[in-house]
């Protein structure tokens, strides 16, 4: 089992039925029985643990719901409610882990695991976004939910790894910021594309994607002939990222047309200038 989703107190109750319920002959696609009010609470939780462990993650889901439907407010169904949102997320039916683990916060609010269930809830969204080119609505959820567990659960387990997600969470936005407005630099449509580079500058600094956008603003505001934006930009981004191949783009850029990368006139840029290279925040 993928032990870096499931939670340790989730782990540390894997039933010692699991070995019983195997050697009963539970295998194949018809494991599961059309009914189980024949069976007691722990020993469907046994099922719903040799599926998640050993076979088929949905069915899994569907013995963790058993118990809830059938032996509902049972100790047994709060234990099976956080391992059906685990269930299904391991089958990627995100929608409904997501409602599995928003029913075990409103529920169980105080209890142990509710850390878990909202990072759950967070990885619902969180694990749907690697397409940059997707809605981006998903990456807004993920980092609403993300941002939960870091203020609300902090010396969970889950904090860190949060953190870490939220972060690339950020940065992806960005990324998508980037990607519309180089559609636009290319095309030419050099304001588009400012307003696009402008506001990962602004909104989104500290980024990875921070260099290049500042990178490409001199590139716009030099098409553009606004020769201060360009010379501020580079200023911004020679000051905090020196080292880089956009900065030495950027200066080849400016030396070409006789230009120096320096606060010039007074502007957005000139204002982050302040702010950024000289602390000057008032």
């Amino acid at each position: 089992m993928s032990g870096s989703l499931m939670s340790t107190g989730a782990k540390a109750r894997l039933g010692v039925a699991v070995a019983a319920l195997l050697l009963a002959g539970c295998s194949g696609a018809s494991r599961v029985p059309a009914s189980m009010e024949a069976f007691t609470a722990d020993q469907i939780y046994a099922k719903g643990e040799v599926e998640v462990e050993t076979g088929d993650a949905g069915d899994a889901a569907f013995y963790f719901g058993e118990i809830e439907r059938l032996y509902p407010y049972s100790e047994w169904a709060q234990r099976a409610l956080i391992m059906q949102a685990y269930s299904y997320h391991r089958d990627r039916d995100y929608p409904n882990s997501r409602a599995a683990a928003q029913r075990y916060l409103d529920f169980y609010p105080g209890e142990d695991d509710a850390a878990y269930a909202q990072y759950l809830l967070a990885l619902s969204y969180y694990d749907q976004i690697d397409d940059i080119g997707r809605d981006q609505g998903l990456t807004f959820q993920a980092l609403q939910s993300l941002r939960t567990v870091i203020e609300v659960y902090p010396e969970s387990e889950y904090a860190r790894a949060s953190i870490l997600k939220f972060d690339l969470a950020f940065d992806h936005l960005a990324a998508k910021e980037m990607e519309v407005g180089r559609y636009y630099l290319k095309r030419k449509n050099y304001a588009s594309a400012v307003s696009r580079f402008r506001v990962v500058v602004e909104e989104f600094q500290t980024t990875e994607q921070t260099p290049e956008a500042l990178h490409r603003l001199v590139e716009s505001y030099l098409a553009l002939g606004l020769t201060d934006e360009a010379q501020t930009a580079a200023a911004i981004l020679g000051a905090n990222y020196p080292s880089t191949l956009w900065y030495q783009d950027s200066y080849a850029l400016l030396t070409g047309k006789g230009l120096k990368a320096e606060a010039a006139g007074d502007n957005w840029l000139s204002s982050i200038y302040r702010q950024v290279v000289r602390g000057e925040w008032l």
